[in-house]
């Protein structure tokens, strides 16, 4: 049996705008984390950009799919997990301990 071969979305480009930090959360962040969130927040967020600007028509060549020639053996039975999904778990059992 083959399997398919993994994509991955790669992003080149730079960048630009900043999240919106939730002011409700009882949860305390470190500035090294804040950072964290925030560059991989406007990274997403160029990435989905460019991704918009290429179906439209604009900008070519900033988002590319990258495919794996040769699909690591390793991740044959991986399966992606919802991180809301466990972090809501997570949340219900701490309350109910």
């Amino acid at each position: 049996m083959t399997s398919s071969p993994v994509s991955r979305v790669v992003y080149n480009g730079k960048r630009n705008s900043s999240p919106r930090s939730p002011t409700n959360s009882s949860e305390i962040f470190t500035p090294a984390h804040e950072e964290n969130v925030r560059f991989i927040y406007e990274a997403w967020q160029g990435v989905e950009r460019d991704l918009r600007s290429q179906l439209s028509g604009g900008e070519r060549g900033l988002v590319e799919e990258y495919v794996e020639k040769v699909p690591n053996p390793s991740l044959k039975t991986f399966k992606p997990i919802d991180l809301s999904d466990l972090k809501r778990r997570n949340t219900q059992d701490t309350k109910k301990s």
